[in-house]
């Protein structure tokens, strides 16, 4: 018996020590949340009865050459309402259906929805949400943010391209740069009760948003403008299809203007035209694909994102090949009966009589098919190739914006010797209008390849950080001589040659013509082209126009040579007063 009471007084007291452990521990963990942990359990608590509330950040401007804003912002609101703070739905529907132009079911669905907070409109005119604050409604907010803005419409629309609601970057610039220019959000922290309830007494914490950087671009939109005028000229007297055109320097990439009309207005990037469908059909009754199909034709730059023949302006590049090759020179004479036999295929040259006897040089004024058929075929299918490739067709320029192509070139085991014929001259293969500017300013330019580009430098507003932005470059793509005979031979083509009609009074031009044919071949529709630089000794500005399908007289000396002197007789004296190097 006394054994037995023993073990139960044991067994008590065993009992007891681990309850005051179990005591002891509760406490000091007590003690810990209450004293140590105090401060990181009453933030948490304070989070439990506070609503948050988004504040956009102002997205950073982009700047042209000249520190011209050419993407800005504006005051716009954002409309809500707090399910427990309405004391009056119907009026609130009322009101809101009215100033915001919406619908009174729309409305009332959001009124009557049980949420902390729910978004009835966003980018409202300030006006508007001023007009809306006026009626001082319990649980409407209207809360201030940004929308982005274009001053200049439609210009450089393809280039600059535009944002979405949240306001990130869709399309060009815009998104190529998103996380330069979109800035940080700021918060507004609003104490409510346990139902939701704002407590207005305890007012309202707010994180400040970060601006969005700047970025500085070498557009010029004076250049841009001129440009756009002439390309809608030309456009309509020619009845084209479209028309674009690239101006850059030469000597570092950087894009003074690229142009590719039609554009459309970065103000209203969603509104097609009224006859876009086709066959009749009205902008508005087209199927959600049909028209998201179209918007993206509308919105696509063909400067980067299209290929085409490019036709004798490829010239350029085999007669580069030919020199650094040394399969060629300048005194190498040779014949023109109107065509050329490569194997089998008789292939025309476009002076169907021939040109007879003729050196390098003329051969290169005349853009005599069968004299660069004759380049290609020396230089064999193997060392083009690698001049292909060494010049850097093979691959993307690497120009800052999306969507760029690449090239579409035969397998070099597929190439024989009438593909080689064909390519030397600038048909069977495609390229872009970037791709080709680029590689005619590698060879122009003394023999590097520059990086196409328009991002010159990111700052915040007052510029006291500021990010200067490079871009590869490539040395000896050709040799100096040969680059310096390419711009002799060039400044030939303008003065004496096919490209006479861009020859520009007062100033040396160098430069290209080309008449290419679009696929299917007896399509009856053609590209008419014209790449010209100057000055022709020591290039600063390079510009490449491109018709698609005019009508009438379609030959690139006639139709882009002149586009491209318009241009150069208004902008070299513009660019040397602006000492724009």
């Amino acid at each position: 018996m006394a054994k037995n009471k023993t073990y139960i007084r044991k067994k008590i007291v065993s009992v007891f020590f681990i309850c005051f452990a179990i005591f002891l521990i509760l406490a000091v963990r007590l003690v810990y949340l209450m004293v140590f942990q105090s401060d990181y359990y009453s933030e948490q608590a304070k989070e439990l009865h506070e609503r948050e509330r988004s504040i956009k950040a102002a997205r950073g401007r982009i700047l042209d050459a000249n520190g011209t804003v050419i993407a800005d912002n504006k005051t716009v609101c954002t409309i809500s309402v707090i399910h427990n703070q309405i004391k009056d739905p119907d009026r609130i529907v009322e009101v809101l259906s009215k100033e915001l132009d919406l619908s009174e079911d729309f409305v009332r669905k959001r009124v009557e929805k049980y949420s902390s907070i729910e978004r009835i409109k966003s980018n409202v005119d300030k006006e508007k949400g001023d007009a809306v604050r006026a009626y001082k409604l319990d649980g409407v907010k209207v809360d201030e943010d940004y929308k982005r803005y274009y001053p200049y419409g439609e210009l450089a629309s393809k280039v600059l391209g535009f944002t979405g609601g949240d306001n990130q970057g869709i399309i060009g610039l815009e998104v190529k740069y998103e996380d330069y220019l979109k800035g940080q959000e700021g918060t507004i922290l609003t104490v409510t009760d346990a139902r939701g309830v704002e407590i207005s007494e305890a007012g309202e914490e707010r994180e400040e948003p970060v601006p969005g950087k700047d970025l500085y671009i070498s557009l010029d939109i004076n250049i841009q403008s001129y440009a756009t005028q002439i390309a809608k000229q030309v456009m309509e007297t020619k009845q084209a299809e479209r028309v674009s055109i690239l101006v850059m320097n030469p000597q570092n990439g950087e894009i003074m203007a690229m142009v590719d009309v039609p554009e459309f207005d970065l103000n209203n990037p969603y509104d097609l035209p009224e006859d876009i469908g086709g066959e009749g059909i009205a902008a508005e009754d087209l199927t959600q694909e049909k028209k998201q199909e179209l918007l993206n034709q509308m919105w696509r730059n063909g400067c980067i994102s299209d290929t085409y023949e490019p036709g004798s302006t490829f010239k350029i590049i085999t007669a580069a090949a030919g020199l650094e090759g040394k399969v060629v020179t300048v005194e190498d004479r040779f014949n023109c009966p109107g065509y050329i036999m490569v194997e089998d295929r008789r292939i025309r040259c476009h002076k169907t009589t021939g040109h007879g006897s003729e050196n390098f040089m003329e051969g290169t004024m005349n853009s005599c098919n069968p004299v660069f058929i004759t380049v290609g075929l020396r230089l064999g299918v193997e060392n083009y190739y690698h001049y292909f490739k060494q010049f850097g067709l093979m691959e993307k320029t690497g120009v800052d914006l999306p969507g760029e192509a690449g090239t579409i070139m035969h397998k070099m085991e597929d190439m024989k010797a009438v593909e080689l014929a064909t390519v030397s001259f600038g048909q069977s293969f495609q390229i872009s209008p970037m791709q080709l500017a680029t590689t005619a300013s590698s060879i122009v330019n003394g023999g590097k390849r520059v990086t196409p580009h328009f991002a010159v430098a990111s700052a915040d507003r007052q510029k006291t950080e500021m990010e200067r932005f490079s871009f590869p470059v490539k040395e000896h793509i050709v040799s100096e001589e040969t680059s310096a005979t390419m711009r002799m031979i060039l400044e030939q083509v303008v003065e004496n040659g096919t490209g006479k009609n861009g020859y520009v009074e007062g100033a040396r031009v160098g430069g290209k013509t080309a008449t290419s044919q679009t696929l299917p071949r007896g399509s009856g529709r053609y590209i008419a082209s014209f790449l010209g630089f100057a000055p022709a000794d020591d290039p600063q500005v390079l510009a490449l126009a491109i018709i698609h399908n005019p009508q009438g007289v379609y030959y690139g000396g006639q139709v882009a040579a002149p586009v491209v002197r318009q241009l150069f007789e208004n902008i070299l004296p513009y660019l040397e007063k602006m000492d724009y190097n």
